[in-house]
Parts: C-alpha cells; structure tokens; sequence
C-alpha cells in the first residue's frame, strides 16, 4: 500500500468551510468533500470535468430525541491512501479482478455531544463509493436510525431505467422516462405482484441506470450489504435530488446500530461508454474478501429442473387436491388421493435426469417435492414445510440413488413462504437432509409477506436472515440460489456459495403475461451490478398455450434471443428452463445451450445501450474457446463487431445462431438460422437482429 497526496485548499466562500479534492487513479474523476458553514458534510462528484453530482448532503437522522448526525461537526482528522491490488475470484465473468482505488477518510466530531462519525470515500477509475462508519465511543453505543440522509444531486433531467420503490418485491418491468416523468409514471408502472409495499410517488429502487443529455451513463446502487436495511431512492423531483430511503421494520424503525459498526456502500458509477457500466467490478471490490477457506466445493451450474411445468400451469406443486387444509404432521398423505398433475414424482424426475445425462447437464432442480404445497400460500402460516419430509410420489433414496448412477446432481428446493422463523428453526436438520442425500446446492424461495408479520422483505432484520442462511449453508459446503430474496450488493465475494439470486422480474413472468422485450437489454445495468441472476433462459416454446390450453401468455423474446442470454445474463447457475420435449424439437438451437460455458476467463463488452442492444462475448475457462450473445429490444438493426479479441495467428470456427430475416417476437419467434464460417482476430461481423431478438456464437479454436 503506498500513500499519495491530495490537494486541500480552503474554500472562501459562503457554501463550504473546507473542501478536499480525492482523484481517480486514472484522474479523471475527482470528488470534493465539503463542510458547510452548519457542519453539515457533503459532496459532489465530476467526470472529465462534467458535473455528475452536485453539492449533496450527508449524515442520518436519528430516532427520538437523539440529535442527528446531521450537522455541527468539525474535520477532526484526514487519512489518505491509495490501494492496488489483483484478486482471483472462485467463479466470474475474468479470471482476475484488478482492486485500484485511492481513498479519503474522513473523522468527523460532533460539537456539543463529543460524538465521532467517518466518512469514507474510495474513488475508482469507474465510480465512487462511501460509507459512514461509527467508532467505538463512549457517547455513541447504540442508536436507532429514522432515516439515512445521502443525496444524490443530479445535473440534469436524466432519461431513468427504472422500477418503483417497494419494500417487498423488484419483480416489475422497467420504465424508460425521464426523471421529471417519473411521478405521473409510478402507479401504472407498479403492477400487481403477491407482496408488495410501495412507499412515495417518486420512490425508485437500485441499481438505478441513468443517462444525461450529453452523454453520461450513471448508476446508482449498494454494495457490502450487510446488518443494515436495504436502500432505496426517493426523488425531489423539483431539483432533481435523490435521497436514501430505508426500508423500515414493523415498527417503522430502518436500523438498531451498535458500535463500531457501519453502513453499506453507496456506489455512483459513471461513464461515457455504457460498456464499461457493464465491465465494472466496482460493486464486487468494495465487499470484503472471501471468507470461506476451502472453495474448492463450490462448483458452476448448468442444470435442467422441474418448474417450468408447474409455471405454466401444466403440473402442479400440490400432491392432492383432497384437504381444504393440511398441517404437517397431522395430515397424512399417504391416504390421499393423488391429483394426478403433481410434478415433483418419481417417473417424471427421472425423465429429467436422463435428459440431463444425456445432454451433458450437471444437475436437476425439483420444486414440489416435500409436504405442504395445499395451502402454503396466503394464509400467514408459520409452520408452513419442514424441508424434509417428502411427498408419497417423490422417492428421495432411490432417485439419490439414479441420479448417482448418471452423474448427475440434485438441486433441492425449499420454499419458506416467508417464513424466516419457520425456516431458521428447520435450517440446520434441512441442510443435514441434503448432505445425506447428495444435495450440494439449494434454490430458496420467500414468496409472499414475510413472517413475523408486519416485516418486509428488504428490512435490516431480514436482510440478516438472508445472510444468516448464506453462512450457515457455507458451514455445510452448500451452494445457494436464492430467489424473493434481497438483491445482491457483491456479496459473493465474500461468500462465493451464494451463486445465483432471482431478486427481479426473471422469465416466469413470461408465462404470467409477458415482460417488454426490451426487459433483457435493461437488467445488466441494474438488477445483475450487484450480482449474478437465476433468470432462468431457454424458452423455446413461446406460445405457452401449446403447453397449457388455459394459459394464453406468449414470450415477448425470439428463439435466438432466448440463446443469448446464456452470454449476456451472466451467472454461474444457468439453467434451461424449457421442457425437455421443446428442446428436442429444435435440436440445432438447443446445441448452443449444450455447448455454452458457464465460468469464463475474459469478458469483452462489445456494444451496449440500455434499453437497446447488448454484445457480449465470453471465453471459457480453461479453453481458447469464446461465447458471444445479443439481445436486442424493440426496434431491429444491424449488429457491428469484430473478433480482435481472438488469439491472433490462430483460427476458429464461428456457428452462428441468429434470427431469419423475417424474425419478429410477437409475429415469428420461432424463425432462426444457423450457419457457419471460419474467422480470426481480423475477422468483422455484421448480424441481423430482430425486435425482440439476437443471436448466439459459439467460436471454437480449430486446433
């Protein structure tokens, strides 16, 4: 670690009593933090000196009579450094992750109660995070926070790629508008969904992407989540402030605090390239290190599951459809009739092995499979499932057992309804459970209110059940992929077994009407800056009443589009969600899944607009051999690149995956073609994409 001098200089005027400059190591970002005449702390932020953020205002209200740590204080002390660093992650879209940054902390003492707060900022090339941090002190212990008070003052009337505040749920699609626009656009753009709480007419959700009118891309977000309530943003849409906005607890509390402690990062990314918004791994180096000593368990994914299924309405969760009612324990199971539509049996998770098997997957995902799926929602019950108790139909020794024989893995399923007591009580006998039957991995749920009643999804005391649930799988070397849960903040980092989050409209949503076809073009700029997605890809059946009459929903996606995402929604769990008779419908289409790579060396981003088109292309660890994905949204065009990238003097061969000409997501999603040709790093491509589109390339080294 070296040191580095920062210019300081004393500011004469009104606004600021002392002001102090931190750059970027590349010097082209520069943050100045402020006092103002009342003590009130503060900043602003530039870019290649264009204003990014304006002079905003820091601190935390406290609860009570408390007196906030919002003003009166004075520069106490001023550290500086910078940090250089090169990390290897377990699994992630490089093989290694540069760490620069230079920092500026900065000791604060509050005149009249001797209380003292840090604030400390890290500046890299692509954004600036900070945080507060509260000593060890006599007159600060503990303290309840009212509300956390960062702002975030924008430069302009931004055009904003968002979805609306809410203590409950992200799964909604994403509105394009501009800031001004977003308060007559919230109630059309908060649908219905199971559990929800907005909170403010102008409240939006991280991460939030941004463009100004001259060209900046800005994203606002979280990182090292950790003991603290999820943060939102609500706007003054008059001066075009953002300000925090936690979530609150029952009580309406948004965080018990003791020190020392601190709060998470608050990340502001900015860019004149939307590429490298993409590339950042600002989010992931402001968590801390891995904490897991041996990770030679935790292993990359690519499975097929039962689900898709019961999603369209094909197959059911429930065993009967006899009891009004069932309580565990008390129902007995083994003599009630069979409703004849559950997915979860015997004969049809074979089915999926064998598929599996045969195709070259790693592992198969069942969801309904335990006792309790009559009545599991709605109905504010606490003791809901007990994790290990399975249906009649569902032999879990012998397809241990098959699955084995195959060599293939089993993913369990344990939905908690919401019921964070329930499944804390269950957790250590359920992870057991799956140890002794071959289980390394498990896909969590938290659909619906949370129990205790009155708690929210993302509140400081549920936010630590999440964490609790990641640490206490790590004990047991389990991997997880959690789904209603919060949304990641780079938390993988220091836990690399939590290797997939849903925490967003994924593609179920497409058999619950449809997401804008633009959605895929919008989600690596926000939902995936804090982390991989299960987004659950694949689909090569659009018209989901082909496979259940009664539900009329279409995928707003082309066939090609679908195979992209396995490049462009990066994550180390990918799964192909279709059925098994859909993929062999199209057994050309389905070989780019089969072939597709899901741990990578490098990462290339080679076009990008949010909420237009996203290229990328991927190498697979461990070979010379590179992946490249589109999505398109709306309107097609003409995608441009080049293969420079490539290895130069070597040669490969490029198939193509790609929407017909006559290709469109509404009237023709299932029209692609498939060609082949020879290239090298000299190469250049110009490709077809259709509304709703895209295309796939795998590019194979010819040896």
């Amino acid at each position: 670690m070296k040191h580095f001098f920062l210019l300081i200089g004393l500011c004469l005027t009104s606004n600021a009593l002392l002001a102090q400059l931190l750059k970027s190591p590349n010097q082209q970002l520069q943050m100045e933090f402020s006092l103002q005449n009342d003590g009130t702390p503060g900043y602003s932020l530039k870019y290649k000196d264009k204003i990014v953020i304006k002079p905003s205002k820091l601190g935390l209200e406290l609860k009570d009579d408390t007196k906030s740590l919002l003003n009166d204080f004075v520069i106490a002390d001023t550290k500086t450094t910078t940090f250089d660093e090169i990390w290897k992650p377990v699994w992630g879209e490089v093989a290694s992750i540069r760490n620069h940054y230079n920092e500026l902390a900065v000791t604060l003492n509050q005149k009249g109660t001797d209380r003292q707060m840090v604030i400390r900022f890290r500046l890299f090339d692509e954004g600036l995070g900070f945080r507060y941090e509260f000593p060890l002190q006599k007159n600060l212990t503990y303290f309840v926070i009212k509300e956390e008070r960062s702002q975030f003052a924008m430069n302009g009337d931004h055009t904003a790629f968002w979805i609306p505040g809410d203590y409950d749920t992200q799964e909604y699609d994403y509105t394009t508008s501009k800031l001004s626009e977003i308060r007559g656009l919230t109630q059309k753009a908060t649908t219905e969904n199971v559990s929800q709480q907005s909170f403010s007419p102008t409240g939006v959700q991280t991460a939030l992407m941004m463009k100004s009118a001259d060209g900046l891309f800005i994203n606002l977000h979280e990182a090292a989540l950790i003991n603290y309530s999820c943060m939102h943003l609500n706007l003054d849409d008059k001066n075009m402030v953002f300000e925090s906005w936690l979530t609150p607890d029952a009580k309406g509390d948004k965080g018990y605090m003791q020190a020392p402690c601190q709060s998470p990062w608050r990340t502001i990314m900015v860019s004149d390239d939307a590429r490298e918004i993409l590339a950042s791994k600002m989010t992931l180096n402001l968590n801390d290190p891995c904490k897991i000593e041996d990770t030679s368990w935790i292993k990359p994914v690519k499975y097929i599951g039962v689900w898709w299924e019961m999603i369209t309405g094909k197959s059911t969760w429930a065993y009967t459809d006899e009891y009004p009612t069932v309580q565990l324990g008390v129902t007995d199971f083994a003599k009630a009739k069979p409703n004849g539509k559950h997915g979860a049996n015997t004969a049809n998770v074979k089915k999926h092995i064998d598929f599996a098997a045969a195709n070259g997957f790693d592992a198969v995902l069942v969801e309904g499979w335990n006792e309790g799926w009559e009545d599991w929602f709605g109905h504010s019950k606490d003791y809901v499932f007990d994790f290990v108790t399975p249906y009649p139909d569902f032999d879990v020794k012998g397809i241990h057992e098959y699955a084995k024989s195959k060599g293939i893995k089993m993913i369990m399923h344990h939905e908690t309804s919401g019921s964070t007591r329930n499944y804390e009580r269950h957790m250590d006998k359920a992870y057991q459970f799956m140890k002794d039957n071959g289980y390394d991995a498990v896909k969590s749920g938290y659909v619906g209110p949370i129990l205790p009643r009155g708690e929210n999804h993302y509140n400081q005391w549920i936010v630590n059940h999440y964490q609790y649930a990641i640490e206490k799988a790590a004990d047991y070397k389990i991997m997880v992929n959690a789904h209603e849960a919060i949304r990641p903040t780079g938390i993988c980092r220091t836990y690399p077994n939590l290797i997939g989050n849903e925490s967003a409209r994924g593609t179920e949503y497409q058999a619950f009407g449809g997401s804008k076809p633009n959605h895929v073009t919008i989600l690596p700029f926000t939902r995936l800056i804090g982390g991989p997605m299960d987004y659950t890809p694949g689909i090569f059946e659009m018209d989901i009443s082909k496979i259940n009459p009664e539900n009329t929903s279409h995928l707003n996606s082309t066939l090609a589009n679908q195979l992209a995402l396995y490049v462009t929604m990066y994550s180390p769990l990918q799964m192909a969600a279709d059925l098994p008779e859909n993929y062999n419908r199209f057994p050309d289409a389905f070989q780019f899944i089969k072939d597709v790579a899901v741990d990578w060396s490098d990462s290339k981003y080679l076009e990008a607009e949010p909420g237009q088109y996203i290229t990328v292309a991927r190498k697979a660890k461990g070979t010379n051999n590179w992946f490249i994905g589109n999505v398109n949204g709306e309107t097609s065009r003409v995608s441009s690149i080049n293969f420079d990238f490539l290895e130069k003097g070597k040669k490969y061969e490029a198939t193509i995956y790609s929407d017909a000409k006559n290709a469109h997501y509404k009237t023709n999603p299932q029209a692609f073609s498939i060609r082949k040709m020879n290239v090298t790093n000299k190469t250049k491509l110009s490709q077809f994409s259709a509304p709703g589109g895209g295309y796939a390339i795998s590019v194979i080294e010819i040896k």
